[in-house]
């Protein structure tokens, strides 16, 4: 009994490890097990350039593979956290970031998402108004025919052979 939950034990302790890996490659780990773990918390926060919505450690891209080699080089050569997401941000901008700064140069990222949803409302809004402004108009009653146009009616209706 103990083998068999020890077996198991080891298949699950091997199917965690397998699970938080994500796509790092065996050869891109680290040997020393404080800096790995600081490499994995860096790659947490960094986006991968291809595929935009997963971080460097989740994707199988080329570029994010390099980038999670970049970020374990700066840390084996001494650089703390904040010195390789600077480097990082340094050569691609704050949009390698998955959580952005909010200010001047990020206000589109933040603030777009909003200003797209209000135009769309205010769209929205509009085009109802509109359409309910031509179905009141053409809901109204029509106006009563003028003499002229009954004699013209009453014309048209004498010469009709039914």
């Amino acid at each position: 009994m103990r083998a068999i939950l020890a077996a198991v034990a080891v298949a699950v302790s091997i199917g965690l490890a397998a699970a938080t890996a994500g796509a790092v490659e065996p050869d891109e780990v680290l040997d020393d097990p404080v800096l790995e773990s600081r490499a994995r918390e860096v790659s947490k926060g960094l986006r991968c350039l291809v595929c935009q919505n997963q971080s460097i450690d989740d994707s199988d891209a080329e570029l994010a593979r390099d980038l999670r080699v970049l970020v374990r080089e700066r840390l084996s050569a001494g650089d703390s956290n904040e010195q390789v997401v600077d480097y990082v941000v340094s050569r691609y901008g704050d949009f390698v970031l998955l959580n952005p700064p909010f200010k001047a140069s990020t206000y589109a990222l933040w603030l777009g998402p909003a200003a797209l949803a209000i135009v769309g409302m205010i769209a929205v809004f509009a085009f109802y108004r509109r359409r309910g402004a031509a179905a009141g108009a053409a809901a109204a009653a029509p106006r009563p025919l003028s003499e002229a146009e009954k004699r013209r009616l009453d014309g048209l209706l004498e010469d009709d052979p039914r």
